[in-house]
C-alpha cells in the first residue's frame, strides 16, 4: 500500500479525462435524450487532426486551439446534418444514427489517417515524477487543462445569456421556442460544444495511451459508468462521476483485480448503478402518469 497516494493522485488525473467525456456525454443526452455512442471516434478523429497539425510545424498550443475549433465545426455539421432531419423520428432511429456514425467516424479515422499506433507529444513533460513521486508533469498538466475546460463549461452555462438559452433549449424546447430562442441552433451548438470538450480530452490522454483509431473505447466506457454514477442528467454529478471512476479504476487495478481487468470496473459500476440506483447519485428522479 505504500503506492497509495501515488494511485490516488493519478485516478484524479485520469478521472479528469473521464469527466471531460462524461461531460460531453450528458450534453448530448440532454439535448437527444440518447448516449452518443460515436462519442469515443468524434474524440480520436479530432486527436488526430491535432497530430497532423503538430506534424505540419504548428506550435502544439496553437495545434490545441485550431483543433477544438474544427472539431466544435465538425460537431455542428454532424447535428445540422445527420440528427436534425431525424430528431423526430422513433427511438430505434437515433440508436441506428448513433451506431452509424460510430462506425462510419472509426473507418474514416483509420482510413485517412491510418490504423497503426502512434505517439502524440505531450507539453507537459519532465524529469521523473513531481511533489514527492506523487504525479508525473503530464498528469498534473492534463488534470489543469481539464479542471480549466471544466470551469470555463460551467462559467459558460451558469453566467452568458447563450448558455442560459442553451440549457433552456435542453430541458424545455417547447418553453423555449415561445420565448423566441431558436432551439434548433442551440442544440447544434450543445453538439459542437460536446465535440469541442471531447477533442481535448483525446489530445490529454493520447500521450498516455497511445495514438490509434480505437483509442478512446475502453475510456469511453469508464466515462458512460462516470455519466451514470453521477447521473446522466446532471453535467455536474457526471463530472463527479468521473473523477470517482478514475480514483476507483486506479485503486483497483492496482490492488484488486490487475491491469488486465480493470476494465471489469466500469462494467460492475453501470451494472450496479443501474440496479441500485438508475438515476445515479445526483440525477434526478423522473415519474410520469400512465
Amino acid at each position: 500500500m505504500e503506492g497509495l497516494p501515488h494511485q490516488i493522485v493519478a485516478g484524479i488525473a485520469t478521472g479528469g479525462i473521464y469527466a471531460s467525456v462524461a461531460l460531453a456525454l450528458v450534453m448530448i443526452y440532454q439535448a437527444t435524450h440518447h448516449v452518443n455512442f460515436a462519442q469515443g471516434e468524434m474524440a480520436t478523429f479530432s486527436t488526430f487532426i491535432a497530430l497532423s497539425l503538430i506534424q505540419a510545424g504548428f506550435p502544439y498550443w496553437i495545434a490545441f486551439v485550431l483543433t477544438v475549433v474544427i472539431s466544435f465545426a465538425l460537431g455542428v455539421a454532424i447535428e445540422r446534418l445527420l440528427m436534425r432531419p431525424v430528431q423526430n423520428a422513433p427511438v430505434l432511429t437515433h440508436v441506428g444514427v448513433f451506431i452509424g456514425l460510430l462506425l462510419i467516424v472509426g473507418n474514416a479515422t483509420g482510413w485517412v489517417f491510418g490504423y497503426t499506433t502512434k505517439v502524440f507529444p505531450s507539453p507537459f513533460e519532465s524529469e521523473g515524477l513531481l511533489f514527492g513521486g506523487l504525479v508525473s508533469g503530464h498528469e498534473l498538466g492534463s488534470t489543469v487543462v481539464t479542471l480549466a475546460v471544466l470551469l470555463l463549461v460551467y462559467l459558460f452555462f451558469r453566467h452568458t445569456p447563450l448558455g442560459l438559452a442553451m440549457r433552456a433549449a435542453a430541458y424545455n424546447p417547447v418553453s423555449s421556442r415561445l420565448v423566441g430562442i431558436r432551439v434548433g441552433w442551440m442544440l447544434a451548438l450543445g453538439w459542437g460544444l460536446a465535440a469541442a470538450v471531447g477533442a481535448v480530452a483525446g489530445m490529454m490522454v493520447a500521450p498516455v495511451v497511445f495514438l490509434d483509431p480505437t483509442m478512446m473505447l475502453g475510456i469511453l466506457l469508464y466515462a458512460f459508468a462516470g455519466a451514470l454514477l453521477g447521473g446522466i442528467d446532471n453535467p455536474m454529478g457526471a463530472v463527479i462521476g468521473g473523477f470517482a471512476v478514475g480514483v476507483l479504476e486506479n485503486l483497483a487495478g492496482a490492488y484488486v483485480v490487475g491491469t488486465e481487468l480493470k476494465l471489469t470496473v466500469a462494467l460492475a459500476i453501470i451494472i450496479g448503478v443501474l440496479v441500485v440506483k438508475p438515476s445515479g447519485l445526483f440525477g434526478r428522479v423522473v415519474l410520469s402518469r400512465v
